[in-house]
């Protein structure tokens, strides 16, 4: 007999001796999550690469109803079942949940739904908010946590390094190289069992500085000509190329860079909830608040080092000190108080970015995606506001569409505000630009 869903999802099911396949939202985002789950004994990889056959087989278990990602993630994960040593006792699918409106909280509980429907009810969902959360993991839970943290703050890195120089390289192909090779480097860090955090730390800087000086070396003809295109919205279709038809490449192609919203983003926006949520519950000078406190420093103190490096290269591309900043911004259109999640991030990153001299804001999500919504409804009163800056929503659903012709009138716009804006950009010193 084929088990139900909940019968399936409550049932112990251990980590040990199963491969877990991470998600690929954000590669490199995805490959050292992996490697930060090595460091600790799990078996862990990304799944396997989105392609045609991934939308074909999330087709056949989903009604359209779902979100997007819902239909990518879950067509990847059946990908693995049909490779010809699949065995349900030695699989495990890591998929994140989380409260509130969202669909996102929804793709854990039916993924493991589905499992179960075809008879691979032994198939492991690890969730990070479901009872069985680090259940393998034990004492080792703090260290993971930490060396997942800096794997999110140097994938967020390379896929800076890698925007701000593949649209000026001389040699097609040179940037991409280099970052494959940073993600091997820096995989074969965060995956170092038995080390202390601090020797981790001490490695990843220095192989941080290689990669730098490698990207430095690249043959690239800097133009500040060039409109700078900041990139908010949902954040697994504006991080996964695949859902977003590879929208960045598209916007380089035009003659114009990216700027686009990293993970780290999300993780302060969730440390900033817990605060606020202790605070609202009376527990402001409680043990849990002076833990939350901690984790955050610990976090910031982390982020600050690997971000030091790259202090004269991300010279202009600085990043809020305060998600705080971000919150703010976006008071006047979407109070964080009362609006929840990617909308207030996607507004107020765009305003973020406005001041640091963006000259549009493309804003991609899900086709129904409710934070899009949201934020494009708001999107006239913002562009308004700051001197009619550019703002244009892409949805995605995995449909063909004339995705250049539309980027190209929005570049188009982009130039144009470009020439007459008052908010101007600072460039690093390898533009050339006084």
């Amino acid at each position: 007999m084929v088990e139900t869903a909940t019968s399936s999802s409550i049932k112990k099911k251990e980590l040990k001796g199963r491969r877990l396949y991470v998600p690929t939202m954000a590669y490199e985002g995805a490959k050292f999550v992996a490697a930060a789950m090595r460091s600790v004994g799990i078996d862990a990889t990304i799944s396997p690469l989105s392609d045609e056959k991934t939308l074909e087989l999330g087709g056949k278990y989903t009604s359209g109803d779902e979100c997007y990602p819902e239909k990518v993630t879950l067509g990847d994960f059946l990908k693995v079942t049909e490779e010809p040593d699949f065995d349900p006792n030695k699989v495990a699918f890591f998929m994140p949940s989380a409260g509130g409106p969202c669909r996102f909280g929804q793709y854990a509980g039916y993924a493991q739904m589905v499992m179960d429907e075809l008879g691979y009810g032994d198939v492991m969902i690890l969730s990070p908010t479901s009872t069985n959360s680090y259940d393998e993991v034990g004492e080792n839970a703090t260290e993971l946590m930490r060396t997942a943290w800096r794997g999110v703050v140097v994938g967020d890195i390379m896929r800076k390094l890698l925007l701000k120089t593949r649209p000026y390289e001389i040699n097609k192909g040179d940037t991409e190289a280099e970052y494959e090779k940073g993600i091997d480097d820096l995989c074969a860090v965060l995956e170092k069992q038995g080390i202390s955090d601090r020797k981790r730390m001490s490695e990843l800087v220095k192989a941080l500085e290689i990669i730098r000086e490698r990207f430095r070396k690249i043959p690239a003809k800097y133009d500040p000509e060039f409109p700078l295109i900041g990139v908010v919205g949902e954040i697994f279709c504006r991080l996964n190329n695949f859902s977003n038809e590879n929208i960045l490449k598209v916007i380089e192609s035009l003659g114009a860079e990216t700027w686009l919203s990293g993970i780290a983003e999300w993780i302060w926006y969730t440390n900033h909830d817990q605060l606020e949520r202790l605070r609202k519950l009376g527990k402001g000078f409680s043990t849990q608040m002076m833990v939350a406190k901690i984790k955050n420093s610990v976090q910031r103190n982390d982020e600050h080092t690997l971000m030091e490096v790259f202090h004269d290269d991300f010279k202009g591309y600085e990043e809020a000190e305060d998600i705080k900043t971000i919150l703010n911004n976006s008071l006047p259109y979407l109070p964080y108080y009362g609006c929840l999640g990617e909308m207030v991030l996607s507004i107020g990153g765009a305003i973020y970015m406005y001041n640091k001299g963006a000259d549009g804001i493309a804003d991609i999500s899900p086709f129904t995606c409710m934070n899009g919504i949201a934020s494009e409804a708001v999107a006239h009163h913002v562009s308004r506001d700051h001197e009619n800056l550019p703002i244009r929503t892409f949805y995605f659903d995995g449909t063909q569409s004339d995705l250049e012709r539309d980027v190209g009138i929005f570049i188009e716009l982009a130039r144009n505000y470009k020439r007459k804006k008052t908010k101007k950009r600072v460039y690093p010193s390898y533009f050339g630009v006084s």
